[in-house]
């Protein structure tokens, strides 16, 4: 079968606009053993917090939320009418991980990469969520590509420019593709995304389900241009990763050949009673049609200068700024939790 890159299909620029937002609910009842205030009250909360994010995100483009049978009347409740609702299997709510990547091309046609999701290396249980991306493009009969490249969409970030991101530590963590070189990793990531350049950064966050994925440390916000997590704190548990990722950013050039500029963002952390950490992560947002949502963690000086940040780089569009500290202990965030549908060209 052909690439979408042989096709001529590519993957744009999360600030592309949107058709769509899809999320899945946060139903697995293990995911937040980690939370400080116990697992149950914490998976309560989550699914709040979902809902909240879906809202603000609804505010600006059609929002489906996937969830399982029977959490149909739970997940309508509590995200409100604003938010379409639909059946599906699920294992869990991390949706960039487990859906489809969608790729576009100049035609106006749109289609989805489907790639093997193994559960972040086997580590939690995938039955269901290894098979929704493809269901869920073969139920919007969008065409698919069934990409033979176990890939977690957390795992990568895109400029739609030719150029992408990634982290070492994830996606060349044996756990993920233990047969294949590096080589033939880079030359998947051109065929799926048709991408020419790529960037690997450092993303060795201890106490991570993911092995540090990219969407954890840095994101496009348009081509040319990096957001950064950074800290000036040496006592940061990611310090000499910041600052590795620093050096590879400054001599690195795009797939157009810039100098890329980079935007430092400061995340804070703090480690709790439990020896759980909880490490701001503000590169881990939504950008959609108009709007941004951005997650703040209950560090006030920290979610002020974020919000400060995000506002100027965005100039044009609303930034809204939604609570989302729980999610922190599940391992992931708001970009974690969504995967946007692009428009295609007209």
């Amino acid at each position: 079968m052909a690439t979408p890159r042989q096709d001529g299909y590519f993957m744009p620029g999360e600030w592309h606009s949107h058709t769509a937002c899809f999320m899945a609910w946060a139903c697995d009842a293990e995911a937040y053993s980690k939370a400080p205030m116990g697992s149950e009250t914490a998976r309560i909360a989550a699914k709040k917090c979902y809902a909240e994010v879906a809202k603000a995100i609804s505010r600006f483009e059609t929002v489906y939320m996937l969830t399982n049978k029977a959490d149909l009347d739970e997940t309508r409740s509590l995200c409100g009418r604003d938010v379409k609702v639909i059946e599906a299997e699920i294992d869990d709510g991390w949706f960039r991980d487990s859906g489809p990547s969608f790729v576009i091309n100049k035609t106006g046609d749109v289609a989805g990469v489907n790639w093997i999701f193994n559960g972040w290396g086997n580590r939690y249980s995938h039955e269901l969520d290894g098979k929704v991306a493809g269901e869920l493009l073969d139920r919007l009969n969008i065409k698919r590509y069934d990409a033979p490249l176990v890939l977690e969409g957390g795992g990568i970030h895109v400029d739609g420019e030719g150029t992408v991101l990634l982290t070492e530590s994830s996606q060349l963590n044996k756990n993920r593709n233990p047969d294949l070189s590096k080589a033939e990793i880079e030359n998947y990531l051109r065929e799926y995304l048709n991408v020419e350049k790529i960037i690997w950064l450092c993303g060795d966050r201890k106490q991570t389900d993911t092995d540090g994925h990219i969407d954890a440390v840095a994101s496009f916000i348009r081509p040319g241009r990096i957001l950064l997590g950074t800290s000036d704190d040496i006592t940061h548990p990611d310090y000499e990763t910041f600052q590795k990722n620093i050096e590879i950013l400054k001599n690195t050039k795009d797939a157009r050949g810039r100098t890329i500029e980079i935007v430092n963002i400061s995340e804070p952390y703090e480690i709790m009673e439990n020896g759980t950490q909880a490490k701001g992560i503000y590169v881990n947002f939504y950008m959609a049609n108009g709007g941004i949502v951005l997650p703040s963690f209950d560090f006030p000086e920290y979610d002020r200068a974020a919000l400060d940040i995000f506002t100027r780089e965005f100039p044009d569009r609303e930034i809204v700024q939604v609570p989302t500290r729980i999610l922190l202990y599940g391992g992931g965030n708001i970009h974690c939790i969504t995967q946007q549908q692009p428009q295609p060209y007209k």
